[in-house]
């Protein structure tokens, strides 16, 4: 049987077998052949080579919040009455309903707090003394990663509708059946359909005995959600990396079909991750098993953030050759082609792709800085939750920024050296390749030839093609050449000098035509294109790319309006050009531009990136006082970080930010 870390020491009075704890396999499964061999019981590598001491720390707190962690003796007689007693003493009640299993009698009143009241600086010193100390999240989570951030982003979306006035439903402030208790709109969307609801806190059979629900203040209560749905979450991330490893990674079968090399390409260093995560898990259910009151996991996520999730910053950057070797692989190996495919029918990955379990850890690391951002706008402010929510807010938001940064240079480089290849100049070259230069938006417009008269707005040749590099330094103007694959420059400047004017339409022929000044070109003179694009949206678009310093139809959150046009995305995009914007289910966004045609430019608000994208993926917020509280938790978060202004509101298409396209390949 294999055997994770143990959690902190039962006290003296503990119930268990032989007073021993430890955490039971996921699914009560034996893990891949990694876990069963080459660990000891502290996480370290045995049989010679590096040791990773995996959790020995004392977080910032008292002496009697610290974790140490010791391996203890367990008979197999005593880990089946423990796997029972967990199960029981864990067991998730449904709102208005039984638990449906034995109650757990001895925490019905711990600490004797019940009928006392419990205020808001009390909250720090109720500590939980019971027998439920192994809560095994893991065991008992029903999600695969993919399941719960689906789940989780719907909900998101549903709640926002009803507050909205689009669904049914939806009463402000009804209590929570058999608790006494005035649930957060938030809360009562999940209890409404419990079913598929992810795990809540107050609905641990150990919280519904506690008597925590009638005493805790409704913003407690609110904190402990956020917390423990970072842990929750947490435990269904490492399950899905768990049938990555034990499923694909360590499948025989899959195994002899590929080389080292291709087997590497795949899976990168995907039992580093796993090992980290690992780590970070236990550390997260050792302190909820401390306390079913959650005293804190910022500082875990800190301590963590700083000292091991390094290892998701090379994964990530990998994943760009793991795309181009995975559709090499698919196309050339058929064994491969037959032993995944049979292998994504399997029932333990509930229809869900390779490719998804692959994107797993891109995916948790930006998700858990929201979650952390969550737990921050809830914090108290100058409180100790809030400095470790910040300090872990900031490590997190360091890494996913390295994460995005390395995908960007891999592709940008790329996409230059490509470029490079099919341009032709006629006179002066311009060196295209740079570190400091990437793409902002290449196409086909049309550029006006001679005079507006009566002859050339009859002749068909009133206007010829042109196309169109536009870096985030410098633009080029060429034509293709006959054999359509190479492009002369025709002209070329640099994007600081470049301007721009919206002109009216006049008919048919005269419609989305804008004018393109560049006051200093290749050839230091001042010239004008009258350019005309497909669509007014087209045109729109150009004109914000060429020249990003004009005002927008619509402010930025950096202007600290009170209100402002905002939406929510309904359905994942992903980019298809260098100036959109990929986005997810539940990104809440500013409008900054919007056309007729069916396209929107916006600022996502959690991390400031500006984009374009359809608007057919995207509702629009129409409770002002939503948009206001959207607002104000932006300002929240970036006032607690000491940043006046979000960083990509002051940049915005002005410093070419945009969301690395990781690849369709990886969308899910």
């Amino acid at each position: 049987m294999p055997q994770k870390m143990p959690p902190a020491k039962c006290p003296p009075t503990s119930q268990w077998p032989n007073d021993s704890i430890i955490v039971l396999p996921s699914n009560g499964e034996s893990r891949s052949p990694h876990s069963l061999t080459g660990r000891d019981g502290v996480g370290r590598r045995v049989g010679g080579g590096e040791e990773e001491a995996a959790s020995n720390v004392g977080y910032r707190g008292n002496a009697a919040d610290r974790l140490t962690y010791q391996m203890q003796g367990i008979h197999s007689q005593d880990m089946e009455k423990l796997s029972e007693h967990t199960a029981t003493a864990c067991s998730v009640r449904e709102a208005g309903g039984d638990a449906g299993s034995t109650r757990c009698s001895e925490v019905a009143d711990p600490a004797g707090i019940t009928g006392r009241s419990v205020s808001n600086e009390k909250i720090s010193q109720i500590k939980m003394e019971t027998i439920c100390h192994s809560l095994n999240i893991v065991k008992n989570i029903a999600f695969l990663y993919q399941e719960y951030r689906d789940t989780s982003k719907q909900r998101e979306v549903e709640l926002r509708r009803e507050r909205d006035g689009l669904t049914p439903g939806f009463v402000v402030g009804a209590r929570v059946a058999g608790s006494g208790l005035m649930s957060p709109p938030a809360l009562q969307l999940q209890l409404r359909n419990s079913s598929r609801s992810l795990s809540l806190w107050q609905n641990l059979e150990a919280v519904q005995e506690s008597g925590l629900l009638t005493q805790l203040p409704q913003k407690e209560i609110i904190m402990q959600e956020a917390m423990f749905e970072l842990v929750s979450s947490e435990a269904s991330y490492y399950k899905s990396l768990e049938v990555l490893e034990s499923h694909f990674l360590y499948n025989p079968v899959l195994v002899n079909t590929l080389s080292q090399s291709d087997m590497h390409f795949l899976f990168s260093n995907i039992e580093e991750v796993m090992k980290a995560s690992e780590r970070f898990l236990m550390d997260l259910e050792n302190r909820i098993e401390q306390s079913i009151l959650i005293s804190e996991v910022c500082d875990i996520i800190h301590h963590h953030a700083t000292e091991h999730f390094h290892v998701f910053i090379n994964y990530v950057i990998n994943q760009g050759y793991q795309e181009k070797n995975y559709r090499r692989i698919l196309q050339e190996n058929q064994t491969f082609r037959e032993t995944m495919a049979a292998l994504e029918n399997h029932p333990c990955v509930r229809g869900l792709s390779f490719t998804s379990f692959l994107i797993l850890p891109f995916q948790r690391i930006t998700r858990l800085k929201l979650l952390v951002q969550n737990i921050l706008k809830k914090a108290e402010e100058n409180s100790d939750r809030e400095a470790n929510a910040i300090k872990a807010h900031q490590q997190l938001e360091q890494i996913v920024k390295e994460c995005n940064e390395g995908v960007r240079k891999m592709s940008r480089t790329e996409e230059l050296i490509n470029i490079e290849k099919t341009l032709e100049f006629k006179s002066k070259s311009v060196p295209i390749i740079s570190h400091s230069r990437w793409l902002l938006k290449k196409g086909e417009v049309q550029q006006m030839s001679g005079p507006k008269s009566t002859r050339t707005m009859c002749s068909r040749k009133l206007y010829h093609p042109v196309y169109l590099f536009l870096f985030n330094n410098l633009l080029l103007i060429t034509k293709r050449s006959s054999s359509a694959e190479k492009f002369q420059v025709l002209d070329s400047c640099t994007r600081a000098m470049l301007r721009t004017e919206d002109l009216e339409d006049q008919g048919q022929l005269l419609a989305n035509v804008f004018n393109l000044k560049l006051l200093e070109n290749q050839e230091e003179r001042q010239v004008s294109y009258m350019l005309k694009t497909t669509s007014m949206s087209d045109k729109l678009r150009w004109i914000c790319a060429l020249t990003p310093n004009r005002r927008t139809r619509f402010m930025s959150t950096s202007a600290h309006q009170p209100d402002s046009p905002q939406v929510q995305c309904i359905q994942s995009y992903t980019s298809q050009e260098p100036d959109e914007l990929s986005i997810e289910m539940a990104d809440v966004l500013n409008i900054l531009e919007r056309t007729d045609d069916g396209w929107m430019m916006g600022e996502r608000l959690h991390d400031s990136e500006r984009g374009w994208f359809p608007n057919r993926v995207v509702e629009e917020i129409q409770n002002k006082e939503v948009r206001a509280q959207n607002l104000r938790e932006v300002f929240r978060i970036h006032q607690a970080q000491g940043e006046g202004t979000p960083t990509g509101a002051r940049m915005g298409l002005r410093g070419g930010r945009r969301t690395p396209k990781i690849s369709n390949f990886f969308s899910t």
